[in-house]
């Protein structure tokens, strides 16, 4: 679990550090049909924020909790949630807050938690474990993406 927990936060420097390189010109490049890195900040405080969440339902409600999926290009479509044109000074503190308090959550956790589950919404069984895969890569792959968009 120790390694494991070592990826997760890993995994949280390597985007913390690409955001942190970013100037104020860089957060609107982006590829063609592309997100810009403005986008993918947005994207990736509510994906955390979700995750947060969905990690605590598992080890609290486990058995049967319900992990709800949502559309994430519906979220980043939505003019009110402004992943456009909103400042990314707050959605980059959500994201580091949350994978903070998600880090101090797995320290916690024993080799045999990893097994715990839920019913996610979109892809049925969701354990502990599945969550620790999709959101020990899920920042690397947005801080490559990042890197793309810059290119």
């Amino acid at each position: 679990m120790e390694a494991l927990a070592a990826e997760y936060e890993a995994a949280t420097k390597f985007v913390a550090d690409i955001i942190a390189s970013l100037s104020t010109d860089d957060l609107d490049k982006h590829q063609v049909g592309g997100w810009s890195p403005r986008q993918v900040i947005h994207h990736l405080a509510d994906s955390e924020a979700q995750s947060y969440v969905r990690l605590r339902r598992l080890i609290a409600e486990p058995e049967g909790s319900l992990i709800q999926g949502y559309d994430e290009a519906t979220w980043a479509n939505n003019e009110i949630l402004g992943y456009t044109e909103l400042p990314v000074e707050n959605s980059t503190a959500v994201l580091l807050a949350v994978r903070a308090a998600s880090l101090d959550i797995l320290k916690r956790l024993k080799d045999s938690d990893l097994s715990k589950s839920g019913v996610h919404s979109e892809s049925g069984e969701y354990t502990i474990a599945k969550w620790l895969k999709v959101y020990s890569n899920h920042p690397r792959d947005h801080g490559n993406q990042i890197k793309e968009a810059l290119a």
